[in-house]
């Protein structure tokens, strides 16, 4: 299943060629009211900042990978694990309308072998550390918290979440769909030109955080200007349960016309 906002064209085939399987499950998210112009930089060409009711975020996700596969092939000790994300909200004109999409600022995980293969592959800004995750759950299984942690500069960092009530499905047209309904990821080439994929996944269920923190040297993890975005308190928080998803493989943006222009 996929949004309905996106546009999938029949003619785009490695957008319907699966390179990664996997369940992303328990998805912490804390997100950041920013100002738009503090991310410029930051912008894929092809692609322009997305908002929502004209609020701009970045958002930090902490969210476990289950039952990994990599074309098919689960790898040994590259199954299951953490990984915490800062992500920014891009969107790119194509020919039946708007796709909506993520930009990832930076990606922990614990196996140097999958930051390796993530920018190998995708020239995603992975970076390996130790990390570790706490969660609780109700009976029906529903996680009420959830903190996942890195071990950086010698002592462990991390987000957490706390949540008292019932999940539902993401609305239509809400601050949550918009976060985490984004079926489309864009990334910036060492050549400057950007590649384009698809996530397809169910739609997940939500509820918000009563509370939300993030634990870090945000400076020295993320640089500027994110030491100064993420000082504050998150301008919302919620807990998501997750799904089975599936990864396809990178299309290759045009050129600009600058870059064609003597």
């Amino acid at each position: 299943m996929t949004s309905s906002h996106d546009d999938i064209g029949a003619n785009l085939a490695p957008h319907h060629r699966p390179a990664l399987t996997a369940a992303w499950l328990d998805l912490a998210m804390l997100n950041y009211a920013v100002q738009p112009d503090a991310l410029r930089a930051f912008i894929p060409h092809g692609t322009e900042l997305d908002d929502f009711a004209g609020t701009t975020y970045v958002s930090v996700v902490g969210f476990r990978f289950a039952s990994t596969r990599v074309f098919g092939v689960r790898i040994p000790g590259h199954v299951d694990f953490d990984e915490v994300n800062l992500r920014l909200y891009v969107r790119r004109r194509a020919p039946n309308g708007w796709r909506r999409g993520v930009v990832f600022i930076r990606e922990l995980v614990p196996r140097r072998a999958i930051a390796w293969a993530a920018r190998a592959w995708y020239n995603e800004p992975y970076r390996a550390l130790p990390m570790r995750h706490a969660l609780r759950r109700r009976a029906d299984g529903w996680p009420t918290a959830a903190r996942y942690e890195w071990r950086r500069g010698g002592r462990w960092e991390g987000l957490s979440v706390e949540t008292d009530a019932d999940p539902v499905l993401l609305a239509p047209g809400s601050e949550e769909e918009f976060i985490a309904e984004h079926y489309w990821g864009y990334t910036r080439q060492r050549d400057g030109s950007t590649i384009e994929y698809r996530v397809s996944h169910p739609r997940w269920r939500s509820a918000p955080a009563r509370t939300a923190r993030l634990d870090a040297d945000v400076g020295a993890l993320y640089g500027a200007p994110f030491d100064t975005l993420l000082a504050g308190e998150p301008r919302s928080a919620f807990v998501a349960d997750g799904s089975t998803v599936t990864v396809y493989r990178p299309v290759p943006l045009p050129d600009p016309p600058s870059r064609h222009t003597a």
